[in-house]
């Protein structure tokens, strides 16, 4: 644990308690779950991005960029690069298609187009990845933390889920962007003032390129082209495959808006990346024997001016549990809308009541999976939920808004049973040098493929599947 001056402390409570309140705030705009959950469709660009950024930039940004940096260097930024890529390709390819559908989720998408058997499958299996993300979400928090402060584990898991539920529980897809803005500028100021701050310490950019080795530091593929080039696509498809994402994108007023806030957050996400980089990289140069997980705390609480460090580290605690929060927003209107739906209905005037409460729902339970043993399991396949997610939608959903009627069913849900078990097993029993995402995208676009050139029986397949879920 490091020692926290009081100014340390002042700064971060400061901050904390204001992000909380504003995410309170926003809860006052919302009458109804269509408000909760898509934001009415009245949210701007700047919601559109605060939401994006809000959720996507998280712990793998900001404090896990610079652990990787500290021993790769630049190959880290892909976390944030990918992600970057993944705002591009949704702002021009997939916004105006995914607000067409005037759907609610993939799920849905994957429904009128399949049928209700594939939309419960990939509902089931894709919330299993991002519940996997949120998990791990609440234990960066509590590993940040327990870094600061003495309190037991278990005390650091209800504050990480209460700040979760704080974000979000109020103001739905508003409060997380209207929150998520805050973010933004917070993050902004913290992790590329960090940054600059870092090269200036170091000397220089100069001073840094010479004390490091290039091939190791300064190389996009450090790790290998396997398992650098995957990590970014995995990022990438994995935004075109979550929840959160598109539920930012359907709450746009309307097309034009929806495409801008994508396209700001594709913009606005790899400089917080960068920033990361040079504070990882100059923690290698000067205390070269440290955890790497601990670069970015110790950097803030060692060298930045202490009221300020207060600000950052709660910035990097609010960059994480405003991951946690928008993915489960996510999961819950997946649950309430594609799974609980499917067996009972509900009282309208409830459903913004049944939200609230699955988020909450939600959190407890991926608390209970941050305790004793459970803990390491979780850690261990935390990184491949972007790539399970993506497995088990992507290319179903790409197929229902680009190929519509032109892919047998019996095939889509192929792929969004094995696809998902394919990566599973790779984790499992070999040992790849390139990102198992390869395999489970594999595995859905031969069998994507062969549904698309098998269609002759379509329509009885269709039928007869439709005729069981009925």
């Amino acid at each position: 644990m490091n020692l926290l001056s009081f100014s340390h402390i002042i700064g971060f409570t400061v901050t904390l308690i204001c992000i909380a309140l504003t995410g309170v705030y926003s809860g006052k705009q919302i009458k109804n779950e269509s408000d909760f959950t898509t934001g009415g469709g009245k949210a701007s660009s700047l919601i559109i991005m605060g939401a994006i950024i809000g959720t996507l930039v998280g712990g793998a940004s900001t404090v896990g960029t610079a652990q990787l940096a500290y021993t790769y260097g630049f190959s880290s930024i892909w976390f944030t690069l990918g992600g970057s890529i993944g705002c591009f390709v949704m702002a021009v390819f997939f916004a105006k298609p995914l607000r067409g559908s005037d759907c609610r989720t993939i799920q849905q998408i994957i429904s009128e187009e399949y049928g209700k058997l594939p939309s419960l499958l990939s509902s089931l299996l894709g919330s299993l990845g991002i519940f996997i993300n949120i998990v791990a979400q609440i234990l960066s928090a509590m590993a940040l933390l327990k870094s600061m402060t003495p309190l037991a584990p278990t005390i650091c898991a209800v504050i990480s889920i209460g700040l979760m539920a704080s974000y979000v529980l109020f103001g739905g897809v508003l409060g997380a962007g209207v929150v998520g803005i805050a973010k933004t500028i917070l993050l902004y100021v913290s992790v590329i003032t960090g940054g600059i701050l870092a090269i200036s310490l170091s000397g220089g950019l100069s001073t840094i390129v010479e004390l490091l080795p290039k091939a190791q530091y300064f190389n996009l593929f450090a790790r290998g082209v396997g398992i650098d080039l995957g990590a970014g696509l995995s990022l990438v498809f994995g935004v075109l495959s979550t929840q959160t994402y598109i539920q930012a994108v359907l709450s746009g007023r309307n097309d034009k808006t929806a495409i801008r806030g994508a396209l700001m957050s594709s913009l606005l996400i790899p400089p917080i990346g960068a920033g990361g980089v040079f504070i990882g990289m100059f923690m290698k140069l000067n205390y070269p024997n440290i955890d790497p997980a601990q670069s970015f705390p110790i950097f803030v609480i060692n060298h930045m001016p202490s009221l300020f460090g207060g600000l950052v580290l709660a910035t990097l605690l609010i960059a994480i549990v405003g991951t946690g929060a928008g993915l489960s927003l996510g999961i819950s209107t997946i649950i309430n809308n594609d799974i609980i739906r499917c067996f009972t209905k509900v009282n309208p005037k409830k459903n913004l009541l049944l939200t609230r409460f699955t988020i909450i729902a939600i959190l407890l339970i991926a608390m209970i999976f941050t305790t004793g043993t459970l803990q390491s399991v979780i850690l261990k396949w935390s990184f491949m939920s972007m790539g399970l997610r993506a497995a088990v939608s992507f290319f179903p959903m790409f197929g229902a808004l680009f190929l519509p009627k032109k892919i047998n069913t019996k095939f889509v849900i192929a792929s969004i049973i094995i696809s998902p078990i394919s990566i599973l097993i790779s984790e499992i029993l070999f040992d790849f040098n390139f990102d198992t995402l390869f395999i489970g995208l594999g595995f859905s676009f031969i069998l994507m493929t062969c549904g698309y050139f098998i269609n002759g029986n379509k329509q009885g397949i269709n039928s007869t599947l439709n005729g069981i879920e009925k």
